[in-house]
């Protein structure tokens, strides 16, 4: 996944799909963990994030992170720093900002939550200077071969893995068709076309018959507004022409607000989004206010399985039970701590499932080493995790339990 946050950053509007934290200052709670009863903590943290402009799960995973091991201006263990809203275009401060964190001569650690174009050459600096620091990035963008010699640990949700994962739950909900909408801009990521050629081979090999659809791209002329609306038009027809045991799967979050109401309506079903999140399309299209459960992720599975069932959806809808992009960022950052505090190993697979575990009471995860295609190099830093499907009426799936067949892994990106 790879470029996961390319799929993921490109997965989604303005080519990011991935979001932001805001720079929150939370007090550190006497005696809780990164804090200090007679002094400040004794080693610091630096956390990176976005801003809050761009996903809500950013927010709510810095919050929680800064309230579990405290700030460093009230005695706590993390130190934040907040990327502009342009980073596209402003790289270079992206990468002073990331930077700025080894001049701390306590910082031991730096977690970068959405690792956007720039971080590898921010660790490549940190890595001159300050190399006792340990590196952490969530969904890099830039290629794994630039990137992974420079981190310690390197994040990334196993879309490849999924590209099986997704049929296989589709025809356990009885689907006998997959239909895949997205847009040339996300085709032409090399993993997301990869992860649509798995879909194709997966369905073949499950019985069933996989279908492309072209969608306009949420960041052209049409705008959010016009991609949703080309959405809600034609949904119903493609219901009507492949059935309503169709199972529907977008590259682009913006999208899965419209498929998945016109689902509802008209049938189809949906295992989960592309960045899976209970608040991913599901409050906008069925009305749901999860204003007083913000940040109780098991709350939120709560009402919107409710709402969801109560609509007429039981066993038709599916999505993570905690949001991807939280619970790699709180996660990531557990991590990072047992790390420097000595009670996990760097890169361990073991130790980064358990951190995840912790993290997300009740959702089990899996977690793989990435391997380059091309050279078959297995590398020691990157992981591709994935966490089990949960189907409302239905309950967990037991997808991280599914061995994947190997020749999947093998496949290649093919020209759509």
């Amino acid at each position: 996944m790879k470029k996961l946050v390319a799929i993921l950053l490109t997965f989604m509007l303005v080519s990011g799909v991935l979001t932001g934290c805001k720079n929150t200052t939370v007090p550190a709670t006497p005696g809780a963990p990164g804090t200090s009863t007679t002094g400040a903590s004794k080693y610091h943290i630096g956390l990176v994030s976005m801003t809050a402009s761009q996903m809500e799960d950013y927010v709510d995973a810095e919050n929680d992170i800064v309230k579990e091991y405290g700030s460093v201006a009230n005695g706590g263990m993390i130190e934040t720093v907040t990327l502009p809203d342009n980073f596209a275009s402003e790289v270079e401060t992206v990468v002073s900002d990331i930077v700025s964190l080894s001049d701390d001569p306590l910082t031991k650690a730096i977690v970068v939550e959405n690792a956007i174009t720039g971080t590898a050459e921010a660790f490549r600096q940190i890595r001159a200077k300050r190399p006792d620091i340990l590196l952490f990035a969530n969904a890099p963008e830039e290629d794994p071969n630039v990137i992974d010699p420079l981190g310690n640990v390197i994040v990334d949700a196993d879309n490849i893995s999924r590209g099986y994962i997704i049929p296989h739950t589709a025809k356990q909900l009885g689907a006998k068709n997959l239909v895949f909408i997205s847009f040339p801009r996300h085709m032409s990521i090399e993993l997301t076309s990869r992860g649509w050629n798995i879909m194709q081979q997966a369905c073949k090999d499950l019985g069933m018959k996989s279908y492309f659809q072209t969608a306009p791209d949420p960041t052209s002329e049409v705008g959010v507004a016009g991609a949703q609306q080309f959405i809600l038009e034609n949904v119903p027809a493609w219901i009507q022409k492949y059935g309503k045991d169709t199972a529907f799967y977008t590259t682009n979050f913006a999208l899965a607000e419209p498929l998945l109401k016109q689902i509802m309506k008209y049938g189809g079903i949906y295992t989960e989004p592309d960045i899976p999140s209970p608040i991913i399309g599901y409050p906008g299209a069925f009305g749901i206010d999860l204003s007083a459960e913000q940040g109780d992720w098991p709350a939120i599975l709560k009402k919107v399985e409710a709402t969801v069932i109560a609509d007429g959806g039981s066993g038709r809808f599916g999505t993570w039970a905690y949001s991807a992009t939280y619970a790699l960022c709180v996660g990531l950052a557990r991590y990072a701590k047992e790390c420097v505090d000595g009670t996990a190993k760097v890169a361990n697979e073991k130790d980064l499932l358990s951190a995840l575990e912790e993290m997300t009471p009740g959702a089990s995860w899996k977690v793989m080493m990435y391997t380059d295609l091309n050279t078959q190099k297995t590398s020691p830093s990157h992981f591709l995790v994935y966490q089990d499907t949960y189907v409302f009426g239905k309950g967990y799936m037991g997808t991280t339990k599914i061995v994947v067949p190997q020749k999947y892994y093998t496949l290649k990106a093919s020209a759509q």
